[in-house]
């Protein structure tokens, strides 16, 4: 048995800040005082506050690691690694990597799949005990594609799918509804000329007439398969928030517009947000601004997406905003737990996972001081 007890701590609960400690056995919650401030043996936080573990459901970190440089292949296993380690530092103790699955093997914009093998490399390391926090995965099941339907095929019950997202990046509507914005973007990523680029826009066009209901459909049986929630992705439209309720999604990622956020509450969906948006202070799309969002009540769950510390600032930047710590803290632990069933972490209560935060302000910017994982100090 293994004890760890956290005192004079400033302990952020769902809807109230204590001060106290907390006790830790075997890796989970045993109990709170909300009465002690100080506790002999103890490892005292000094007035810090203590949050729960922060839940990251979409990130595509894992793939700026894979690939930190256009055409650069770097080691997956170290890619890994330096992934987990990163967002450990940074106070994330559950992750959902996102994984494309949906490939264009021909073209200029062609891109190869790589999900199956990757997933292998992460479970392999998880079965060693190389990794530092918790991971499932997020299946970005792009419709727009030639290679779903046999990519998706290639996972099963035992891959901790825990999301799959239909992800349509046809030209023209959702994220990419102005062209030109997806060209200033293709273009310098990958160095396309106009007319290469044009000939992009009408492959990817001609995928989707193509496949593109199948895909659809055959990525919400995926997820059923998987046991997976279904999320939605830059929806735009009343109708597209229509079509995303009909499918049973719940989770509904970067909706562009207020249209579509102010939709996904009247079906049930909680939207979430990315947190470079947020700290930005508006999409790099030219989409609605999270903070818009946030100002209007419509705002359920932020995610780093790109940036991984970004989750900790827009959490404290929600805090502000709202004028509320707690409500703030809940869009990074317990509402994305809560939208992905995990109902065993997120927040700081008798009998969940020890998945803990130590943090304070410097100058406004938080600072994390400490991170552990099922009570295992891992930052």
């Amino acid at each position: 048995m293994t004890e760890m007890i956290f005192t004079n701590a400033r302990i952020v609960l769902p809807d109230e800040v204590v001060h106290g400690s907390v006790f830790l056995r075997d890796g989970r919650i045993a109990t709170l005082d909300s009465g002690s401030s100080a506790v002999a043996g103890a490892v005292d936080l000094d007035g810090d506050m203590l949050i729960p573990g922060l839940i990251e459901l979409h990130t595509d970190n894992l793939e700026r690691h894979i690939q930190p440089r256009p055409k650069v292949d770097w080691p997956h296993a170290a890619a890994i690694l330096a992934h987990d380690g990163e967002l450990a530092s940074v106070g994330i103790t559950t992750v959902f990597d996102a994984m494309r699955v949906g490939s264009i093997p021909e073209g200029k914009g062609r891109y190869p799949k790589y999900a199956r093998s990757l997933a292998s490399e992460l479970w392999a390391l998880r079965e060693a005990g190389a990794l530092r926090i918790n991971h499932y995965l997020h299946l970005r099941a792009e419709v727009c594609s030639a290679t779903l339907v046999e990519e998706m095929s290639e996972f099963g019950d035992r891959d901790r799918v825990g999301i799959v997202s239909l992800m349509d990046h046809t030209p023209g509507q959702r994220q990419f509804r102005d062209i030109s914005k997806l060209k200033h973007y293709v273009q310098g990523k990958s160095g396309m000329s106009d007319a290469e680029f044009d000939e992009h826009v009408a492959h990817l066009k001609a995928l989707r007439d193509e496949h593109g209901e199948r895909h659809e459909a055959e990525a919400v049986a995926a997820a059923r398969r998987y046991g997976a929630v279904l999320a939605s992705h830059d929806d735009t439209t009343e109708d597209h928030v229509t079509v995303s309720a009909a499918h049973g999604i719940r989770l509904a990622e970067f909706p562009t517009t207020v249209e579509a956020a102010r939709a996904c509450h009247m079906q049930g969906i909680k939207v979430m947000m990315g947190a470079p948006n947020l700290i930005r202070g508006g999409s790099h799309s030219g989409n609605v601004a999270a903070h818009e969002l946030a100002e209007a009540g419509l705002l359920d769950i932020v995610s780093s997406d790109y940036v991984p510390s970004a989750l900790m600032t827009s959490a404290f930047l929600l805090a502000d905003l709202w004028d509320d710590l707690p409500r703030a803290i809940a869009t990074v632990t317990a509402n994305p737990a809560a939208a992905t069933g995990l109902t065993d972490r997120g927040r700081i209560a008798e009998g969940l996972h020890a998945d803990l935060v130590r943090i304070t302000r410097v100058q406004g910017t938080p600072v994390v001081r400490g991170v552990w994982s099922h009570g295992r100090q891992v930052g």
